[in-house]
C-alpha cells in the first residue's frame, strides 16, 4: 500500500523557517515527480513546488521563489522542503504528493503550517 507521510509543520513566527518531510513507503517514488501543494482556508490547493525524478531544477510558485526549496533522499525515500522567510499568507495544510502518468494520484495527510505576524 502506497503511503506519503508528511511532517515537520507547526507555529513559526513571520520571517522564520520550517522544512517539511514527507517520507513516502509502498512504491519507489525515486523515478516519479514529486511536488507539494498548499491549501489555505477557504481557497483552492495550489502546487507550490515540485520536481521531475530526472533531477532537473524544482519549479516553484512566484510567491515563494528564493524563499523555498525542494529536495530529495532517494536512499530515504523522502522529499523536503525548506522553507524560509515564512509569511502569514503561508499559513496552509501543506501535502505530499506523487505523481504518476502526469496525474498527482498519490497524497499524503497533510502538514499544518502557521505564520504568526
Amino acid at each position: 500500500q502506497v503511503q506519503l507521510v508528511e511532517s515537520g509543520g507547526g507555529l513559526v513566527q513571520a520571517g522564520g523557517s520550517l522544512r517539511l518531510s514527507c517520507t513516502t513507503s509502498g512504491r519507489t517514488f525515486n523515478t516519479y515527480d514529486m511536488a507539494w501543494f498548499r491549501q489555505a482556508p477557504g481557497k483552492d490547493r495550489e502546487l507550490v513546488a515540485g520536481f521531475n525524478w530526472s533531477g532537473s531544477p524544482g519549479i516553484y510558485v512566484d510567491t515563494v521563489k528564493g524563499r523555498f526549496a525542494i529536495s530529495r533522499d532517494s536512499a530515504k525515500n523522502t522529499v523536503y522542503m525548506q522553507m524560509d522567510g515564512l509569511k502569514p499568507e503561508g499559513t496552509a495544510i501543506y501535502y505530499c504528493a506523487g505523481k504518476v502518468s502526469g496525474t498527482y494520484v498519490y497524497w499524503g495527510r497533510g502538514t499544518q503550517v502557521t505564520v504568526s505576524s
